[in-house]
């Protein structure tokens, strides 16, 4: 069981299928032991299989009493198109009791549902706090700079979202966003 886990966890960013394979194969050894599940959870999710996802880490919640993976529970939520089930869940869950990264995470996932229920300011709003600060580099930064970048261009704030692109593209040491290229682009488009 641990070497299909090892397995999946080295595939899952070449090949989420097998990776999911190994992981569906673990579960089926040791369903009860929540870091099985943990993992199959975590690879359906990064395979874009999201009910699969959902269900492995609602189980996962239940057995360890955590809210540890509720931000990728509610954006599973909303990538099934259920955006409202995905703000109930934030509301539901003490923030305080989460770590930093999870309460970005989370942020940036309940914006993403007002988004989709067309709700953009309140979007906007959403992520807004003390963490939206430019000059802050914490390991969440570039992701929360660009989420927010993108709620305001999707608002209609261009301006203000072409700062942010470029605050995120600051912060983003690993490369993780396209915000650079989106600045860029809002740029050239702006010269049009």
């Amino acid at each position: 069981m641990g070497k299909h886990l090892v397995a999946a966890g080295g595939l899952i960013d070449t090949d989420p299928d097998a990776a999911f394979e190994h992981a569906k194969y673990a579960k089926a050894k040791a369903s009860r032991v929540p870091i099985v599940r943990e993992a199959l959870g975590l690879v359906a999710y990064h395979s874009g299989k999201w009910a699969e996802a959902l269900t492995e880490l609602r189980a996962v919640r239940r057995m360890t009493r955590s809210d540890a993976h509720i931000a990728i529970i509610a954006d599973c939520e909303r990538a099934l198109g259920r955006a409202e089930r995905a703000l109930d869940l934030a509301k539901e869950v003490d923030t305080g009791r989460l770590s930093k990264d999870v309460q970005i995470e989370l942020k940036i996932v309940t914006a993403g549902a007002r988004r989709d229920l067309g709700q953009l300011d309140a979007a906007v709003v959403s992520l807004q706090g003390e963490d939206l600060d430019a000059r802050k580099r914490e390991p969440w930064s570039a992701r929360l700079f660009y989420a927010y970048a993108d709620n305001l261009l999707a608002a209609g704030r261009r301006d203000e979202a072409v700062s942010w692109f470029l605050h995120a593209a600051e912060a983003d040491d690993d490369d993780l966003t396209d915000a650079a290229e989106r600045a860029a682009e809002l740029g050239q488009a702006e010269g049009e």
